[in-house]
């Protein structure tokens, strides 16, 4: 996405970094919890975006109502895509935030569109859709909203405990049609956690969200992202985080090895030789000049957690016939769905 695609929908010409003023509302809050942070308000062209063909994505279509993310993970793969808006793809990406104001409105246009045929939309698949700014922009529940309106199947990835928040759309939201959620959380040892992902909420937090949705009908999957290399991968702390995973409730947990893409990866690395030196050969030669960690070792945490998984009662993503679940009869102010929940 380049800064243009940002503009108003009058096709007010953007300047070549942070718009001109025409286009673009630059705001800081002077509470805790933004303080550092920009906020960069725009009113988008589109809010429907088409996954690139050659991407390892398992869907083909996205919505990103943010750009830029106050999680500040040192290893997310979507820095460089900062780089796109000349914008720092290090701090910049965590402390200047692009706030597509217009997103439910313009969801709901597309998604009325002739030429939509009402695909899977997935969100939180770039930067979280659930991220500190969703607290105040409250634009995650126009867009369920509209989503639910077209009975438009959709999932989330999140690491926000916001989520919450939106239990009654996401619950109404699954009368209609297909909904998936995911919450990552990579691993359950928390002084990784303060150092990698310090603006996020605890595992423990997410977990607690995992418990919650469970409780309220919604199936709820885990993605167990990242599991990094020589710091949350030992049997130990991979067996800690399955057990917290399944205690929780969640119907199913899938591995994601750590991979470093472009912008990840310069960043990763100068946070790796701060806090762990000695670690930068052993990961210079294990990802050698790309991306990915080696077949040989993504198949062997594979093959661990999928393990610890049955040992604990929960299956991997994706294996066997869909997992489908009702409300809880336990509940007798929620009446029963006349459709049942489909986890995608």
């Amino acid at each position: 996405m380049r800064w243009d695609n940002l503009a108003h929908d009058d096709g007010a010409a953007a300047a070549p970094a942070l718009f001109g003023a025409e286009t673009v509302t630059t705001r800081t809050f002077d509470t805790p919890e933004f303080r550092g942070i920009t906020f960069h308000e725009i009113r988008a062209r589109s809010i429907v975006n088409r996954v690139p063909g050659a991407s390892r994505m398992p869907f083909e279509w996205t919505v990103n109502p943010y750009r830029g993310c106050t999680h500040a993970c040192v290893y997310c793969f979507a820095r460089k895509t900062h780089s796109y808006l000349d914008l720092d793809t290090g701090l910049g990406f965590d402390s200047q935030i692009v706030v597509k104001t217009n997103a439910p409105e313009l969801l709901r246009r597309e998604l009325a569109s002739r030429r939509w045929r009402g695909e899977h939309i997935a969100m939180g698949t770039n930067v979280d859709c659930y991220q500190r700014a969703e607290g105040r922009y409250r634009l995650m529940p126009g867009i369920l909203t509209a989503l639910a309106e077209r009975a438009n199947p959709f999932s989330i990835l999140t690491k926000g405990t916001l989520i919450l928040r939106d239990l009654e759309l996401l619950r109404a939201a699954a009368e209609v049609t297909d909904i998936g959620v995911s919450v990552s959380v990579g691993f359950t040892d928390r002084e990784l956690w303060r150092t990698v992902e310090p603006g996020t909420p605890s595992p423990e937090r997410r977990l607690e969200v995992v418990r919650t949705l469970a409780a309220h009908g919604i199936p709820c999957t885990v993605l167990m992202a990242p599991v990094i290399p020589f710091l949350g991968d030992t049997p130990g702390q991979l067996r800690a985080t399955v057990r917290a995973v399944a205690a929780a409730g969640a119907v199913s947990v899938t591995p994601l090895v750590l991979h470093l893409r472009p912008g990840a990866r310069e960043w990763f690395t100068a946070w790796l030789t701060r806090h762990h030196p000695g670690l930068v050969r052993r990961y210079q030669a294990l990802y050698g000049d790309g991306a990915y960690a080696p077949k040989w070792y993504q198949r062997r945490i594979t093959r661990q957690v999928h393990e610890l998984a049955a040992e604990y009662g929960i299956g991997p993503a994706g294996t066997g016939a869909a997992r489908r679940a009702v409300r809880p009869a336990a509940a007798p102010d929620v009446p029963p769905p006349p459709t049942q929940l489909r986890l995608l």
